[in-house]
């Protein structure tokens, strides 16, 4: 890593450079997430299921367990594997190039030592053909620079999306990772019912997809790409889409319908470059939305806060 890349809020993320990092990261956070969804209630779409942003990686936040409650976190800055309790007690192991088998068996055996066990279903979701955590001797690539960039990705990102967030007053969810995609998303609601989710999503159970699109939405997100993207990128959709939808004028120019993922599309590097890249990000996910809002008739006098709105001092 050169300093610039070192020093830069916004890294370079060239999919074709970390490919191999992000597929295995992609199957150990869906170990870290799944021993998040074992332990905690289920909440309306599927948000007791997310990794949360912190100052050094990705989380689980606290889980309960009987009467401790554990905390998984991915250490992107000293690469590691951190495991704390509320009674004091620590584990965890290295990052480093290692399969998902390996990854798998050390967090288990972590986690018995620890007297936290816990059971998981081993096979990924929403990935073809989904090689089981305790068999994938095929996925073992760790760049720590690249982990290290994604993580410094999804920090702005998380940042610039809380700023977009603070501008909703209707129902929104938290700025969350869901490592099934995997992407850093968040979601706004109108407050009406959705119609039924056709489902179809790859090793995703429909009565999960169905549970997590029940309402009307316009949601956007980070992505670092794979397939018709080949690239890192931004997102916005709305489900139901509303009539006129993909032909809608969005902000800033680089920003594009992919009718092949039926979203808008704004490629990272049209932040990156930018000259000011909250500004540009900000735009993109305001232009998307009040398309979406707008198009849908949501109420949005009751839904938004005035532009003049000012929050209350602090104290």
């Amino acid at each position: 890593m050169d300093k610039h890349e070192k020093s830069s809020a916004w890294p370079a993320l060239d999919l074709d450079a970390w490919s191999g990092t992000c597929a295995t990261l992609h199957r150990w956070t869906q170990v870290a997430g799944k021993v998040r969804l074992a332990r905690t209630p289920w909440l309306n779409h599927c948000w007791h299921v997310t990794l949360y942003v912190t100052a050094a990686g990705l989380s689980t936040s606290p889980v309960p367990h009987g009467d401790r409650v554990f905390e998984i976190e991915f250490d992107f800055v000293r690469h590691r594997l951190e495991i704390r309790i509320s009674d004091g007690s620590r584990g965890g192991f290295a990052l480093e190039a290692m399969s998902v088998a390996r990854f798998y068996q050390s967090l288990m055996e972590e986690m018995s030592r620890l007297g936290i066990p816990v059971r998981i279903a081993q096979t990924p979701n929403e990935v073809a053909d989904p090689i089981p955590f305790a068999q994938d001797d095929v996925h073992c690539d760790y760049d720590p620079d690249y982990a290290n960039r994604f993580w410094r990705v999804l920090l702005q990102a998380d940042r610039v999306f809380k700023q977009f967030r603070a501008r909703f007053a209707g129902k929104c969810s938290p700025v969350h990772y869901f490592w099934g995609a995997p992407d850093l998303a968040v979601t706004r609601f109108s407050g009406r019912r959705a119609p039924r989710h056709p489902g179809g999503i790859p090793n995703l159970p429909d009565s999960v997809t169905r549970d997590a699109y029940s309402h009307e939405v316009s949601s956007c997100g980070f992505w670092p790409g794979g397939g018709p993207i080949p690239y890192a990128a931004f997102y916005a959709y709305a489900y139901p889409m509303p009539a006129g939808y993909p032909e809608a004028q969005v902000e800033p120019g680089e920003a594009y319908y992919s009718h092949e993922l039926g979203e808008f599309i704004l490629p990272y590097d049209a932040v990156r470059l930018a000259a000011d890249p909250d500004a540009t990000l900000l735009a993109f996910l305001q232009s998307t939305y009040a398309a979406a809002a707008g198009l849908a008739a949501w109420d949005r006098d009751a839904l938004e806060y005035a532009a003049d709105f000012q929050a209350p001092p602090p104290g």
